[in-house]
């Protein structure tokens, strides 16, 4: 990084850098864009460019960042914004379904760079062998074209006739990987081998090889960025065997939906205190440490889930969760119960962060619990049916 330096204070006129801070009148040395300013005594080396201002590249930095924040991003890659339009308006008209079987109306080919480049070399082979009337040149030119166009019609063949079926998808979390799993089905005789799977546009490919009258599994990664029953984004499969000169390829648009829940809040507060139930004393004093009042000495037999683990690392010994007393109390996760986030109220979806990660907390200690979001509210219960009960509030709250 450049620092700006002064050499030898001459009075022959203003250094900028030096006269915002009031200093006396010289001449600067010269910015010095490739290397750091050098240090007293050692011998500097040519400069990169001689300028008036010192930082003038940072300026020109400033400057161009400010242009891409402001300019829009049609105009700064016109190229690509035209290809995302008319890939979004080409998988817009494809019909959502969870299996597909490729045939001659939904597959496409087109030569590869490596391709053109043998068209190229095919045609230069062709002229040269016509004009020196080589015959052992048209052997080798007709040679390399029947090879060609058998390994375009075999590339073709390769995905034609294959059938692909979605197997529905887990629900996942908002920014951690959600797995798609597609089923490759093939009525063929003949193995298909260099078959890819990626989502539309992420360039992240899964191969796998099908063999004769058989199938194949493919798990496909993404990070969905918005919760709620959110729609799977299109799938595309692609082949280049035998010779990769031509791409085979088709787009798949699923029919599924994904569920995605809210990201859980990486640090969450303990858990809110306990409310006196409706049965039991209504003097009962609230617990501010996320426990439920109510422990006793561990008797043989007891389960390990009601052993508080939390009192045992303190004590030094063994005590389980008293289930009379505990049902004094009912944990209620509300939505108006979140808190405060860094000295602010927070926004909906951090308050739907923290409610995430305190039902994950008491799932994993096996508490009975309640959400409440506005109108709607989930009486207190545990296991994995009412955790998946409360999450599933949550990504459509």
């Amino acid at each position: 990084m450049c620092r700006p330096y002064c050499r030898k204070p001459l009075r022959t006129g203003w250094c900028r850098w030096t006269a915002r801070r009031g200093a006396h009148r010289s001449r600067c040395a010269p910015c010095w864009l490739p290397y750091p300013c050098p240090e007293a005594g050692r011998r500097i080396a040519r400069p990169w460019v001689r300028r008036s201002t010192p930082c003038a590249h940072r300026e020109t930095e400033d400057l161009t960042t400010a242009i891409d924040a402001r300019l829009p991003h049609a105009l700064l890659q016109p190229l690509q914004h035209v290809r995302a339009r008319i890939n979004r308006f080409w998988v817009s008209r494809l019909q959502p379904a969870d299996s597909s079987t490729l045939t001659q109306r939904n597959v496409y080919i087109l030569p590869t760079r490596p391709g053109w480049m043998l068209g190229v070399t095919l045609l230069v082979l062709l002229v040269a062998s016509i004009n020196y009337q080589l015959n052992l040149g048209y052997v080798l030119t007709f040679l390399l074209a029947g090879c060609a166009v058998v390994g375009m019609h075999v590339c073709h063949g390769t995905l034609r006739g294959l059938t692909l079926h979605l197997q529905a998808p887990e629900p996942a979390f908002v920014g951690s990987a959600a797995t798609v799993t597609v089923h490759l089905h093939s009525q063929r005789k003949a193995p298909r081998y260099g078959i890819g799977l990626a989502i539309l546009g992420s360039g992240q490919w899964a191969w796998t090889d099908v063999g004769s009258q058989g199938s194949a599994k493919v798990h496909i990664a993404f990070h969905p960025q918005q919760r709620g029953l959110q729609a799977l984004p299109a799938l595309t499969a692609e082949t280049h065997f035998p010779l990769g000169t031509f791409r085979v390829w088709t787009v798949w648009r699923p029919a599924a939906r994904l569920l995605v829940y809210p990201a859980p809040e990486a640090h969450p507060p303990p858990l809110p205190p306990g409310e006196p139930s409706a049965g039991g004393a209504q003097s009962a004093q609230r617990q501010h440490t996320g426990e439920f009042d109510g422990v006793r000495a561990y008797r043989r037999g007891d389960p390990l889930k009601m052993v508080v683990w939390k009192k045992v690392a303190k004590a030094g010994q063994l005590v389980s969760r008293d289930a009379q007393q505990a049902q004094r109390f009912e944990l209620w996760l509300d939505l108006g119960q979140t808190g405060s986030f860094a000295g602010s109220t927070g926004t909906l979806e951090h308050k739907l962060s923290r409610l995430c990660a305190w039902v994950l907390a008491a799932d994993k200690q096996d508490l009975r619990y309640g959400l409440r979001l506005g109108a709607t509210e989930i009486a207190p219960e545990s296991g994995e049916a009412h955790k998946c009960a409360c999450l599933t509030a949550l990504a459509l709250y």
